[in-house]
């Protein structure tokens, strides 16, 4: 271990040793977030559970919005992704995400305002509740219960969609996720009946299962794919809409959880010019220098390299669901692969499994986020306390 600056400390070299060493593991894992991140399956159930009770058939009333907006940040501000990619871009209104205090001016009485928080008094949260109750416009709330957001949903007369917080928000995608879908499917906007939302939680477990700390590294995907990035620059990008979600949000836990550096997008966009990563210096030119006789463990740092990991969406009746013919999206992402394998870039692939939009989007995200617990562990990090969070948060509210 070493300690670096403002208290932090970890392994510059990921121990492979230890992701076998399940007691090892939960040592090294004190505020459980495997086991956090094992309850996404349970986190559909419940959700799925309060948001019936939470009378959303009254937001039908008024008809069809003329826009939805989900208001919120972070792990919040995902949903909105994860609701915009499930609609389709077949979906009757715009599905806008906003990630800042407020709302767009243009809201009014028309549209419908989801409000999402997993603490449930994030500012940005807060200020779109408070904006949308004042413009009239329709509003939901998600977040935390007994909270700030549920006092301003309650003032409002508006739904207000409890997820108990159990686990960070990076943690809780789900729990904060199935009420937006719901909510959304009460406006008819969704088809996401209780088949698609038990399927997906049925996804989850078992991939869980899969994932668990005490599968040996060799049959677990997640701890595979945690040690193909270790000392990596990872690339992250997504063959369709639904897989770039699932990508982003690999995004967002690997720099939370394992506090690496990461591109992601989706590969229409990388074929647009990202893809000459793979010619740069920790691409082509790197690999073109690699002796393939070196011992990895005396790689000094500065031959750190890019990892590739590909999303892929088989996708279901794609033609029907997506702007893009599913035979575009699959010859790219074969050319992306081609490409890498003639540079000696690694490539680590990912491909969608379920019968639905939700439970394809589950089986790309489920593994990922796995992965990158794994990869701080590996590092000596604790996935849980993210100092340099903390240290933000303290210095902003100066």
């Amino acid at each position: 271990m070493i300690d670096g600056t403002a208290g932090v400390s970890g392994r510059r070299d990921a121990d492979e040793a230890l992701l076998d060493n399940p007691e090892a593991l939960a040592e090294a894992d004190p505020g459980g977030m495997l086991r956090h991140t094992a309850s996404a399956g349970a986190q559909v159930r419940e959700s799925a559970a309060l948001a019936a009770e939470a009378n959303l058939a009254v937001l039908a009333d008024d008809g069809r919005p003329r826009a939805v907006v989900i208001a919120g940040i972070g792990t919040a501000g995902r949903t909105g992704d994860v609701l915009a990619t499930v609609a389709g871009p077949r979906c009757p209104v715009p599905i806008i995400g906003h990630r800042s205090a407020g709302v767009p001016g243009w809201v009014g009485a028309a549209d419908v305002v989801i409000a999402v928080s997993a603490s449930g008094r994030s500012p940005e949260a807060l200020g779109a509740a408070e904006a949308a109750h004042r413009r009239g416009a329709r509003l939901v709330a998600v977040g935390a219960p007994d909270s700030q957001l549920q006092s301003i949903a309650e003032q409002a007369r508006a739904p207000f969609i409890p997820v108990p917080r159990r686990a960070p928000a990076r943690a809780s995608l789900w729990a904060l996720t199935v009420p937006v879908l719901l909510a959304a499917r009460s406006l008819g906007l969704v088809k996401v009946n209780e088949a698609d939302l038990a399927e997906t939680a049925a996804r989850l477990d078992a991939d869980a299962d899969r994932c668990r700390s005490a599968a040996e590294s060799f049959v677990n995907p997640a701890k595979s794919l945690a040690l193909g990035l270790a000392g990596s620059i990872p690339i992250v990008w997504g063959s369709s809409p639904l897989a770039t979600v699932a990508a982003r949000r690999f995004g967002d836990t690997l720099s939370a959880n394992a506090r690496y550096p990461v591109v992601t997008g989706a590969l229409g966009e990388a074929g647009r010019g990202r893809v000459g990563l793979l010619d740069g210096v920790f691409g082509g030119l790197a690999e073109g220098e690699r002796d393939i006789f070196a011992d990895p463990a005396e790689d000094d740092g500065e031959g750190t390299r890019l990892r590739l990991v590909l999303l892929r969406d088989g996708g279901l009746n794609a033609e029907d669901d997506t702007d893009e013919p599913l035979a575009v999206e699959e010859r790219r992402a074969d050319a992306v692969q081609t490409l890498a394998e003639r540079r000696g870039v690694r490539c680590d692939v990912v491909t969608a499994e379920g019968g639905s939009a939700l439970e394809r989007l589950a089986s790309l995200i489920a593994v990922p986020d796995f992965a990158s617990i794994y990869l701080a562990l590996a590092h000596g990090l604790d996935p849980m306390a993210v100092p340099a969070i903390t240290e933000m948060k303290e210095l902003s509210n100066q």
